[in-house]
Formats: C-alpha cells, sequence, structure tokens
C-alpha cells in the first residue's frame, strides 16, 4: 500500500529526529553538520530544511523530546512509588540518575545551555522536569506531608538545586561515585522539608 504525503512527513521527521539525536550524543552539537545528519537520515538536505530552518532548531526539536523523555522518566519513577511522599524523593533520584547516561549529559546538559541560552533551556526544562516537581510539592501539601508555602519558590530551589547537582554529574571524572554519593546526600535534603508529626 502507497504511503500517504503525511505518513511520508512523519517518516522523515523520525528519521531525521533519531538520526540528529544518535549523532549529537555521539559527537557533540558543535561537531556534526546539517549534510551528516541528513545523509545518515536517508534524506535529502531539502527534506531537512522542509522540516527545520537551521541546525539549531533541529537541535531544539531533539532537545525537547530528551528533556520530555526525562520527565516522563521522573514521573514513571514518581508514581511506581508506595506513597507522594517516596515518590517525590524517586523522581528525583530518577532525575539524577538520568543526567548520569551519555546521551543525556551531552545533549541535555552540555551542549543544551550554550546553544540555545540559558533562558530558552530553562523554558523547556519548565515545561518538562519542573511541572512535575510543582504538581508533586502541591499534592504533598494537600496531603499535610509538606507545610503550606508559596509552590514556586520551593520548586525553583530544589529544581536549581538538582540541576545543579546534574550539570556536575555530567563532567563528573567519576559519575558512579558521585551519583552514589548525590543520592546519599539527597535523602536527608529532601527529609529536612517534611513536616514534623505532632
Amino acid at each position: 500500500m502507497a504511503r500517504t504525503k503525511q505518513q511520508q512527513r512523519e517518516e522523515t521527521m523520525e528519521a531525521l529526529t533519531a538520526t540528529a539525536r544518535r549523532l549529537f550524543a555521539e559527537h557533540g552539537y558543535g561537531n556534526v553538520g546539517l549534510e551528516t545528519i541528513a545523509q545518515s537520515a536517508g534524506v535529502s538536505k531539502g527534506a531537512l530544511y522542509h522540516h527545520f530552518s537551521s541546525k539549531a532548531d533541529l537541535f531544539r526539536y531533539v532537545l525537547s523530546t530528551v528533556q520530555h523523555d526525562v520527565g516522563e522518566q521522573v514521573a514513571r519513577a514518581a508514581d511506581s512509588a508506595p506513597d507522594s511522599w517516596a515518590g517525590l524523593l524517586a523522581g528525583c533520584r530518577a532525575f539524577l540518575a538520568a543526567a548520569t547516561d551519555p546521551e543525556i549529559q551531552q545533549i541535555m546538559l552540555l551542549d543544551g545551555p550554550s546553544v540555545l541560552g540559558w533562558e530558552d533551556w530553562r523554558e523547556l526544562d519548565d515545561e518538562s522536569s519542573a511541572r512535575h516537581l510543582a504538581e508533586a510539592l502541591t499534592g504533598l501539601m494537600t496531603d499535610g506531608l509538606l507545610a503550606t508555602r508559596p509552590v514556586e519558590p520551593l520548586v525553583r530551589l530544589l529544581s536549581g538545586a538538582m540541576n545543579e547537582a546534574a550539570v556536575w554529574l555530567a563532567h563528573s571524572p567519576d559519575p558512579k561515585s558521585d551519583l552514589a554519593a548525590t543520592m546519599d546526600t539527597l535523602t536527608p535534603m529532601i527529609e529536612s522539608l517534611r513536616q514534623p508529626t505532632s
């Protein structure tokens, strides 16, 4: 059966995105050209430009998919925890564990802020991880496990700490050991936020 133009467009987008993601992860943004991406994806450069106006535009799309994937990993970890408090800790742990994945490190933590700029990078982060964190904290306050306070400052403080730790892990010469130490430090930090029981 002949493919429709819509199916062809979707297949081209998928091929370009998957190929660009792999090449950006393996070689870094600055070492990958559009010609290489198009050839590796098996499409013409014209087809690439039909979907993306520039390499930066393509990278932004790839980065958004990576951040979405990380956000989904965090949400799955939190949802599988036995309760909402354990879910917060599990979500934070999942985010830090994701930060040690070489693909995520290169695209999201090393190239992302420098290619897009801090403001655009933060905007994408807000759409993925920060939104899940705000929902989790709001739920904990509703359940009485966390003292009622303005959510946005708490999201910024925790998100900033998590992102800083993730960037540090991305540059670590011993990420396995440093991740274990970070996880050990994370637990009492999160526990300190818990509402004292009377």
